[in-house]
């Protein structure tokens, strides 16, 4: 089985290079896998008719082994310069991947073991959208808990960017058709999270757990493109065989693969149009402070300016309170609703404790105070 890296390397040239539309190349990747054309340079040393067997499609093999052509041309150019200066290239971190589990442990969050009753003092500020973030990967610990962190953080990062595109929407400030209403998502399968349907591409190949097969046949199934699904959307199976996903950023993909000159290059050519774990993660360690000091002892101590390492810290610890607060409510429901069911609640919650701002556009990023004891009173009794 191809690894990861291939696999991803192999969709970003589709995608990126060819430009492929992204369901054709995720349903031709197999093929092009068993065929032994597995990279830009073999694509190139085949031929077109060969090409043309797996998409059956003369004019899109010809676009596939132009841009084969093309890179594989523009990578020997550049190792061959590299090595006249007596110096090898620099790897990137996308040809050099860090392990599932590298990536994993980078992505941690923080914790607290803070008890309740302390729990239950605690307010902060932020905003309304890394709240929603909060709730989601929390969330996804306990409807979709075959995920690995690295999942839970890009899924949610997409709840939050459907929802703050929506919002924008509503007051006027986005204009126009979305990348999903373009039809940018189909023939890619959902996943609905705190009821909100997002687009999701499969993560082929990564085995995050050593007892977990890394691919399921549903899910095989699911990616074919569209015209072979009868019309309908295909919902991701949740089950402890599940392979990983990635939240798909439609508005990046329609900017990178859409129509373009051969003289304007993709903005986005290192990495697939997907919203990383790592910016939804330092998004989250950045976007809880605590409220202004009240008492003069408060006052007079934090008059000393902190460090930036400090206010780090700070804001680092609030998320850890925040996110125990939130599997505690989780925790106490579980047990007792569906994962669908949980689902449909965690948007009400969320409503019920986000911060209060001001209605309309002034209220546009507006930060208000969150307190945990409120988060804490919903959880269920007895």
């Amino acid at each position: 089985m191809a690894s990861a890296a291939e696999v991803q390397a192999l969709l970003r040239f589709l995608t990126q290079d060819a430009k492929v539309p992204l369901p054709t190349a995720m349903s031709k990747v197999k093929e092009l896998h068993k065929a032994g054309l597995t990279s830009p340079s073999a694509l190139f040393q085949s031929d077109i008719q060969t090409i043309k067997l797996v998409f059956l499609d003369e004019k899109l093999a010809k676009q596939v082994f132009n841009a084969a052509k093309r890179t594989s041309k523009k990578r020997t150019s550049t190792e061959e310069a590299a090595g006249g200066a007596g110096k090898r290239p620099k790897k990137s971190f996308t040809e050099n991947p860090p392990t599932p589990t590298a990536l994993e442990e980078s992505l941690s969050l923080p914790c607290s073991t803070q008890n309740e009753d302390g729990l239950a003092q605690i307010i902060l500020i932020t905003n309304r959208a890394p709240l929603v973030l909060a709730f989601a990967v929390t969330l996804l610990k306990y409807t979709m808990p075959e995920q690995p962190l690295s999942s839970r953080l890009s899924l949610a990062q997409a709840v939050v960017s459907a929802n703050s595109r929506s919002k924008a929407v509503s007051l006027g400030l986005e204009k126009g058709r979305s990348a999903e209403d373009e039809g940018w998502g189909s023939g890619q399968p959902v996943a609905k999270i705190m009821g909100r349907e997002i687009r999701v591409l499969t993560r082929w190949g990564y085995a995050w757990k050593e007892d977990v097969k890394v691919l399921s046949a549903a899910v095989v199934k699911a990616e074919e493109p569209a015209e072979e699904q009868d019309g309908l959307v295909v919902q991701v199976e949740h089950n402890d065989q599940a392979p990983a996903l990635w939240g798909l950023d439609l508005e990046a993909l329609r900017s990178s693969n859409g129509p373009q000159t051969s003289a304007t290059p993709s903005s986005t050519t290192s990495n697939l149009s997907i919203y990383t774990a790592q910016s939804a993660r330092a998004y989250l360690m950045k976007s809880f402070s605590s409220p202004p000091k009240t008492s003069a002892n408060d006052i007079k101590a934090s008059s000393r300016k902190k460090s930036a390492t400090g206010i780090a810290m700070e804001k680092e610890e609030n998320l850890g309170l925040l996110l125990s607060a939130l599997d505690l409510l989780y925790t106490s429901w579980a047990p007792v609703l569906s994962k669908d069911e949980l689902d449909r609640r965690a948007w009400s919650w969320y409503v019920h404790v986000r911060p209060e701002v001001q209605n309309g556009v002034a209220g546009w990023g507006g930060k208000g105070e969150v307190k945990l004891f409120e988060i804490l009173g919903l959880r269920r009794k007895g």
